[in-house]
């Protein structure tokens, strides 16, 4: 036990860390507990029929240098390069993205377009003294024409709920340092000065689950430990100190192999911050439940269609901006990468829908999903219905902390309560209830097996201090929502 670090998840942050102890501190063993069957998180690769599914589209582009080294040690020569193709659907047109000034100018026309330029003026000499919400804070920047057109209905698709119920700094971290003078000159000069409008990026051969599968072969090789089928259910604290968690097994074929109580002296964690205060034994004192209850996030599903042609449109991806269809974005994975495919005359596509747990789209069959997401593809004319010749339903939940109103107040009572416990660290998107994207996830559990061999690295700070890289979108890795006025 006495050289025992448990990690709580086997997706890019836990994966990591255990990644990075086994270089910072050699003499500690760490045991990575994921409770699903595959590896990854929301990076992982599903496979159906031969036929593999990025369930968030993840670009591999970071300028965090230490990331950027791990992928190189592990993956070596399995990347590959992927030139970017993109636009968005909206108004019944697809748009370039990045914008191009003509392609824009004759689809939303002059008229329109000087009516953007008007109220992004009138927005400037008169702003939103306040910027509590993402509406104040992206009319102040962007003008209310511009928020009317591409930020408001998308924002209520992905979120669910009205854009002045998000708060402002989910904005100032997502879309920093880009203005409508910027975007505009961008469309007209050509410039790429925005480090996420990258013409080409890296992507593993077979999906980002390669990544993560590698990593996990890399970590058993030294040692380590990965537990795949193995859930935390409870987390044993005597005062300030974890001791123990209770981790529930199965087999493959889903047969309970009981729970048992692991010992170690440190523990990372990136479960949901809800959960984890949740499992708490004893519990957590009762404001700090509370505000771990007042925490919410989004979940997320993807229907991926197989289609009888090969490569109906030629986009990476599509941001659906229509609110007349509930898909919000649609991949194209053959242009990922064409070993995702097991057969070349076919398309695999990916249509995102970004709901609860409990609304109605959730609880729809596969069936009935796979037929909706036929239907919806015809309608933006893209293929017609009738070359669905299958399809596979991917469920994620908790894909997204919220920024709603009574999130920033909540995270601050549970953080330094965590905070608090001597061999606690917490990392990742859900492990900081922050919107970070692969890389700054992987950076926080750095930081925290540092910490271990005795650093003093701070893991809330990451994706606070440092310059934020990537445009909004729903992450770098495809998997966060996008803008056209980025």
């Amino acid at each position: 036990m006495n050289d025992r670090v448990i990690v709580v998840g086997g997706g890019p942050a836990g994966l990591t860390a255990a990644y990075e102890l086994q270089k910072v501190a050699p003499q500690k063993q760490p045991v990575v507990f994921e409770a699903s069957d595959l590896l990854g998180g929301i990076a992982r690769t599903e496979c159906h029929n031969g036929y593999r599914f990025d369930i968030g589209g993840h670009r591999f582009f970071t300028k965090v240098q230490e990331v950027e080294d791990m992928w190189q040690e592990v993956l070596e020569t399995d990347f590959i390069t992927v030139p970017r193709k993109s636009r968005i659907y909206y108004r019944g047109q697809f748009f370039d993205y990045p914008l191009r000034l003509f392609d824009t100018l004759s689809k939303i026309g002059i008229y329109e377009a000087l009516r953007i330029i008007a109220s992004y003026v009138k927005w400037q000499i008169r702003p939103h003294k306040s910027e509590e919400s993402f509406e104040e804070w992206v009319i102040n920047r962007f003008g209310g024409r511009l928020y009317m057109h591409f930020f408001r209905s998308y924002t209520e698709k992905v979120w669910g709920i009205p854009p002045k119920n998000i708060r402002a700094d989910w904005a100032a971290q997502r879309i920093k340092n880009l203005t409508l003078v910027k975007a505009v000159w961008n469309a007209i000069s050509g410039a790429n000065d925005t480090a996420s409008l990258i013409e080409e990026f890296q992507y593993p051969r077979l999906g980002p689950g390669m990544m993560w599968e590698k990593t996990a072969e890399l970590i058993n090789t030294k040692a380590g430990e990965v537990h795949m089928r193995a859930a935390v259910t409870k987390v044993h604290r005597e005062d300030d100190r974890i001791v123990a968690v209770d981790v529930a097994r199965w087999d493959a074929k889903g047969a309970d192999l009981g729970t048992r109580r692991e010992e170690a002296t440190d523990f990372i964690s990136t479960m949901a911050l809800q959960d984890l205060v949740l499992a708490m034994d004893p519990p957590a004192p009762d404001n700090v439940v509370a505000a771990a209850t007042a925490l919410n996030y989004r979940d997320f599903l993807i229907v991926t269609l197989v289609l009888d042609q090969a490569d109906p449109f030629p986009d990476n991806w599509i941001y659906v901006h229509s609110p007349d269809v509930q898909v919000g974005r649609i991949q194209n994975f053959r242009a990922w990468s064409a070993a995702l495919l097991p057969d070349q005359d076919t398309a695999s596509i990916g249509m995102e829908y970004f709901c609860q747990e409990d609304d109605g789209l959730w609880a729809m069959s596969d069936e009935e999903l796979i037929a909706l997401a036929g239907r919806e593809l015809e309608e933006i004319h893209l293929a017609d219905q009738s070359h669905v010749k299958g399809g596979f339903v991917i469920r994620q939940r908790k894909a997204y902390p919220i920024y709603d109103p009574q999130s920033k107040e909540a995270l601050e009572v549970v953080s330094d309560w965590i905070k608090g416990l001597e061999n606690l660290q917490t990392v990742g998107r859900n492990g900081l209830h922050r919107y970070n994207n692969q890389d700054h996830s992987m950076l926080t559990a750095m930081y925290a097996a540092r910490n271990i061999a005795g650093g003093s690295e701070d893991v809330w700070s990451v994706n606070v201090d440092r310059s934020y890289h990537e445009e909004m979108e729903v992450d770098r890795d495809e998997d966060a929502p996008r803008y056209a006025a980025e």
